[in-house]
């Protein structure tokens, strides 16, 4: 087994991590890494039932059942739906967060997705494991970590349904075969309960378990695979480049994409 690594993955809300790339989750916690799930905000908007303090004390419960399942830590950034801004003092409490947490690679959301949360989420990781090994880039306000030796491995997910804004396919760079894992995968998502009333109400999906099988399964079509999940290096000047993710999971599961 290759050498323990510590990975983040990063995303907007409680259910992202588990809709997007709860298989290779699992699969990366199978091989003994050590993995930290991290929402941006606890969900407090996504509800026609509960007040805001009410429901995210559910999906931070239900988030952090779900990390549970494959043995990894739930933290929430405690920002707040619809106000994930990337402005100065957002990014330096996301640096702080990865040189509190010192991950060698980190997974966050696409640069382009379907709201706005999602994609202040991308900037603002992309923008803070460039800042996390600045010393002089200071975040004590937020916590007392030092600054990283390097700039993380920076990866991003799929965005929702595979595509941007306008429906457009977004070709990911490989493949993930997470077919092994569909069933741990579907347990993690079905930990969040208190999101299938407000799918069904603001999204109009009907099961969401449902649906993301039928992402997963597209997915997995583009690499010739039965489920899927997909992922985009980083390849920005002078983030790392070497294929770390890939390497971890090996070429029996890492599919490239030729689309």
């Amino acid at each position: 087994m290759s050498e323990r690594k510590r990975i983040a993955f990063i995303h907007a809300h409680p259910d992202d991590a588990e809709m997007l790339a709860g298989g290779t989750l699992a699969l990366l916690a199978a091989r003994g890494h050590s993995i930290t799930i991290v929402t941006m905000t606890p969900g407090d908007c996504g509800t026609t039932e509960y007040p805001a303090e009410q429901i995210s004390a559910i999906r931070r419960r239900e988030a952090a059942e779900a990390a549970a399942l494959i043995g990894a830590e739930y933290l929430c950034a405690e920002f707040r739906d619809l106000a994930v801004f990337s402005d100065d003092p957002s990014r330096r409490r996301v640096t702080a967060l990865l040189r509190r947490l010192r991950p060698d690679l980190v997974i966050t959301a696409s640069p382009v997705d379907y709201m706005c949360d999602h994609e202040a989420t991308s900037e603002l990781v992309r923008d803070a494991c460039f800042g996390a090994p600045a010393p002089n880039y200071d975040t004590s306000a937020y916590d007392s970590a030092p600054a990283l030796e390097a700039i993380p491995h920076l990866y991003f997910a799929d965005p929702v349904e595979g595509t941007d804004r306008d429906g457009r396919l977004i070709v990911p760079d490989f493949v993930v075969d997470v077919s092994s894992m569909l069933e741990t995968k579907r347990a993690m998502l079905a930990k969040h309960d208190s999101q299938r009333q407000w799918l069904l109400r603001h999204h109009g999906m009907d099961d969401y378990l449902e649906t993301m099988e039928r992402w997963t399964r597209n997915r997995g079509r583009l690499a010739g695979r039965e489920y899927g999940e997909g992922f985009r290096r980083y390849k920005g000047h002078p983030y790392p480049q070497s294929p770390l993710l890939e390497e971890l999971l090996g070429p029996e599961l890492v599919i490239r994409t030729t689309l």
